[in-house]
């Protein structure tokens, strides 16, 4: 089929006050907590003395591109009531309470990579919902071809980033993108690097791999290894020979900021040490695309580990790439728990969590201390207020005591 696009589709106008209105109306209901809002006004502490104590971090749970996207969906299906067909580019945000929600809605989704047979059940009078991780530049094509009228909810960190990464392209500088490759964030991040026709992009995801391109670019090596090594993870027509010797880093917006510092730190060191220092310019461009929201989560976490705590408890979806780090720097520190929600915490003997080591959900017998304890509790930035309520009640629950009690005047 062709993806020639005809007329750029009209623009709708989803924020009428209005419609803004019955929206907050419903997301409210669905997400808001009064309780994580009372303890917020709390100094971020609920405390059942001499048992329990449950700590927040100082920032958790949605952020403002999280907000939007959400706000754009519940808009597109007030303005566009059934029997309107609105489709979803695959999930939202990662957190499967929230997709389910939007499924509620009557939104259907699709293949956020849709193949031609996939974009055919689309119609020039349907709406489509491109999520907050955004989409691979071909996709957008292929809806626009249709006619579809389209709903943008792609977060603006993450279009800073494409910004980058297409003028890297026109300026013939390889993207070396610090994420996970298969991710929809860099894969439509990806797709802008080669926009162009002519740009070039390598995905690292780890300092064992960043070390393997450094040593490349030093020393040279088996084109045939490197290509294997990193199937999938670069451009079509990519040498690493040619595309190696004029870089810029970007990254995936929710990695973590101390890993990208380091990714471009490496890679600048090997390509100063190759070509001398005063012809870096010429060789290594770098820009730093950690989202805002991201950082803030990552900082507030490092705060609360240095304080006395006996665990941590991660809440959000588990294929959540900015809650995952959460729980890699919880870690590091003392035992943590990353559950999608509270019905994972079956017991004061058994919880079933996310091992992000083995990519499964394994069970953990007697994780919940006995005596007094401190728990920590962090959340991603697509993960609702309402699901850290839920995980509050529970683990005051589990100890046997009333939240409302403690609550009462």
């Amino acid at each position: 089929m062709s993806t020639q696009a005809t007329a750029a589709p009209a623009k709708i106008n989803l924020r009428r006050p209005d419609v803004m209105e019955a929206v907050q109306a419903q997301v409210i209901t669905h997400y808001r907590s009064e309780l994580v809002d009372r303890i917020r006004a709390n100094g971020g502490v609920l405390s059942a003395p001499g048992m329990l104590t449950i700590k927040l971090a100082k920032e958790f749970g949605f952020c403002y591109g999280v907000e939007r996207a959400i706000d754009l969906a519940y808009a597109a299906r007030q303005v566009y009531p059934e029997p309107h067909k609105i489709y979803l580019l695959g999930e939202i945000i990662h957190n499967p309470e929230v997709n389910d929600q939007i499924r509620n809605l009557g939104i259907k989704s699709i293949s956020p990579h849709p193949t031609d047979a996939d974009i055919t059940v689309l119609s020039a009078e349907d709406i489509v919902i491109i999520p907050a991780f955004g989409t691979e530049v071909v996709t957008r094509k292929k809806i626009e071809a249709k006619g579809c009228k389209i709903v943008d909810t792609t977060c603006g960190d993450v279009m800073s980033v494409w910004k980058r990464v297409r003028q890297y392209s026109k300026e013939a500088v390889t993207s070396i993108i610090h994420g996970k490759a298969k991710h929809e964030e860099t894969k439509a991040t990806t797709s802008q690097a080669t926009a162009y026709g002519t740009g070039h992009y390598l995905v690292v995801f780890t300092l064992e791999e960043t070390d393997y391109v450094c040593n490349y670019i030093l020393n040279g090596g088996s084109k045939e290894e490197f290509l294997e090594k990193f199937k999938g993870a670069y451009s079509p027509g990519f040498d690493p020979e040619k595309h190696l010797q004029t870089v810029g880093v970007a990254n995936q917006t929710t990695m973590l900021r101390g890993e990208t510092e380091e990714v471009q730190r490496r890679i600048r060191a090997a390509l100063e040490k190759k070509y001398g220092i005063n012809n870096l310019g010429q060789h290594f461009r770098f820009f730093d695309t950690i989202c805002g929201a991201t950082q803030d989560r990552q900082d507030a976490l490092q705060r609360m580990l240095k304080e006395k705590m006996d665990l941590l408890i991660v809440v959000g979806g588990y294929n959540s790439s900015n809650t995952s780090h959460l729980a890699e720097m919880g870690e590091k520190v003392l035992p943590t728990f990353f559950i999608k929600n509270a019905a994972k915490m079956e017991s004061a003997s058994n919880i079933s969590h996310w091992d992000q080591h083995i990519n499964q959900e394994v069970e953990t017998k007697n994780w919940l201390p006995q005596g007094e304890i401190t728990v920590g509790i962090t959340a991603g930035a697509s993960c609702p207020n309402n699901l850290i309520e839920d995980t509050i009640r529970r683990i005051f629950e589990l100890k046997g005591v009333s939240v409302q009690q403690l609550l009462a005047p």
